[in-house]
């Protein structure tokens, strides 16, 4: 069974099969700012799916060409496959663990609501100024930039950026460092026209002193003077948690597989 690429001219024609999805990382592609898209047909779609930074989307009637073919060609070794909410969901996720059984694993994320306007800034403001003064709080710079290439746990802030300059244009991020060395950031995983995607962490040896929540609050507080929405979706009951002390509200568990390739 073939699958087509989906030009960013022809967007328009797998848009109506992710109509619903609050996530901003289909918009990003729908709206050709990152990603890239497939679909079981070149006119008329009726299957689709969506991949882009570590994350894949279906939508439409179930395909097991769409869940298989092409996946490897990335270069990659880890996916995070997202089946539909709606009634199309379960036939996907049964296609997933079909093709991939052993190398998936099923979990549960949390997305976060997006409320444009939610936002507290006298609440943020008094977050950032609670950062210890061992701590130096920066946006983000060429030295930051280049520290997270060189990084493991922190590959994930810029990874969808060819080059700092890249970065610069598109990108947004605030991080803290101690002695000139990265401890925790808060950045622009992905983005898209109206926003972007938030990618937060913490160096394990500065964990527990509330670095994320600073660089999260100043990073929020950076899209609301630039006019943008910081959207949030949780790994893990952490994230949620964090998200909530930011001023987020939490909206619904769904399942997603890792997928080990």
């Amino acid at each position: 069974m073939n699958i087509y690429k989906v030009e960013l001219e022809k967007m328009e024609s797998i848009a109506q099969l992710f109509a619903g999805w609050e996530e901003s990382l289909i918009w990003s592609c729908l709206q050709g700012c990152m990603g890239m898209a497939w679909a079981d047909r070149e006119e008329k779609p009726e299957s689709a799916r969506i991949v882009l930074a570590d994350f894949c989307y279906f939508a439409g009637k179930p395909n097991r060409a769409l869940v298989r073919e092409e996946i490897k060609t990335h270069s990659r070794e880890f996916l995070i496959m997202v089946p539909p909410m709606d009634e199309t969901g379960a036939a996907w996720a049964e296609e997933i663990e079909h093709v991939y059984q052993e190398r998936c694993r099923r979990v549960e994320r949390y997305a976060i609501k997006k409320e444009p306007g939610i936002f507290d800034r006298r609440k943020l403001e008094e977050i950032v100024k609670r950062l210890d003064a061992d701590y130096q709080l920066k946006l983000i710079n060429e030295d930051i930039f280049q520290q997270t290439r060189e990084q493991p746990w922190a590959r994930d802030f810029t990874s969808q950026y060819a080059d700092y300059e890249e970065y610069c244009k598109r990108g947004l991020g605030a991080f803290i460092l101690q002695h000139g060395e990265l401890a925790a950031g808060a950045s622009s995983y992905t983005v898209y026209r109206e926003g972007i995607e938030i990618e937060i962490g913490t160096k394990e040896a500065h964990r527990r002193k509330g670095l994320a929540s600073v660089c999260g609050a100043k990073l929020i507080l950076e899209c609301m003077d630039r006019g943008l929405y910081p959207s949030w979706d949780a790994q893990n009951q952490w994230s949620v948690s964090l998200a909530q002390k930011l001023g987020y509200h939490f909206d619904r568990a769904y399942p997603a597989y890792e997928i080990y390739l």
